[in-house]
């Protein structure tokens, strides 16, 4: 089975306790850093064209839609209908107004020049052809459109090193196997994490698929790195 099959299937099958757990698991930091990034996204006051890569069930596509101007679009796509099914029901809480549809980030469907931000938050590393992705989100963005990516990542010191991978291979697996009843899941979700290229080697890959001005900036030392580049 390829990567993107077993992608959809992992995601599916943990959807309905992946909030709660993300949540536990991060210390509720993944929401001071979702809006750092949206800060970045929604820095002007002219109504936007968003579209949310990845957007699993929907934390990051809310928050845009929360924040950008009014008469603004957030397209939030993702492989995944069943995380799409728990996004859906939080956006028809909150009462704001965004779209979640199938999509495939390495084939979107949408024309050249479409959007003025593009968003990925902590979903790029599960992309099965990164280059690829990178290249289509390009694509579809207006020429001066801004790509934000957040992404977990392994810190630089070592200490600190040391205990993120303790706690990211054997706690992080270990709880989240006995909540979600899928140890294998909160097994691959650390380990691709582990996988994802340094800073250095992504950001050339953001140049290399047509990104200009491309920056990166480390949160809560180094757990998780955003990235920003310009089309």
């Amino acid at each position: 089975m390829a990567k993107k099959e077993n992608i959809r299937n992992l995601f599916d099958n943990i959807a309905p306790d992946y909030d709660r757990l993300n949540h536990i698991l991060s210390l509720n930091i993944d929401k001071i850093w979702r809006r750092k990034a949206v800060r970045e996204i929604a820095d002007i006051k002219e109504p936007l064209n968003v579209l949310d890569v990845a957007c699993g069930t929907g934390d990051f596509t809310i928050e845009i839609a929360g924040k950008i101007s009014e008469g603004s679009r957030i397209t939030g796509i993702d492989l995944s209908e069943g995380m799409m099914t728990v996004g859906r029901e939080k956006i028809s809480a909150s009462g704001l107004n965004a779209v979640l549809e199938y999509g495939d980030c390495e084939a979107l469907k949408y024309l050249d020049n479409t959007f003025d931000r593009v968003s990925v938050g902590f979903g790029v590393r599960n992309f099965e052809h990164l280059e690829t992705g990178l290249k289509e989100m390009c694509r579809v963005l207006k020429p001066e459109g801004k790509l934000v990516v957040l992404e977990l990542s392994v810190p630089s010191n070592p200490v600190i090193r040391w205990c993120y991978k303790l706690y990211f291979l054997n706690i992080l697996p270990a709880i989240g196997g006995l909540v979600s009843g899928n140890k294998g899941a909160y097994r691959y979700l650390p380990a691709s994490v582990l996988k994802f290229p340094a800073p250095d080697k992504f950001i050339s890959m953001m140049k290399d698929a047509g990104f200009r001005e491309v920056r990166h900036k480390a949160f809560t030392f180094g757990i998780c790195r955003m990235y920003v580049g310009i089309k």
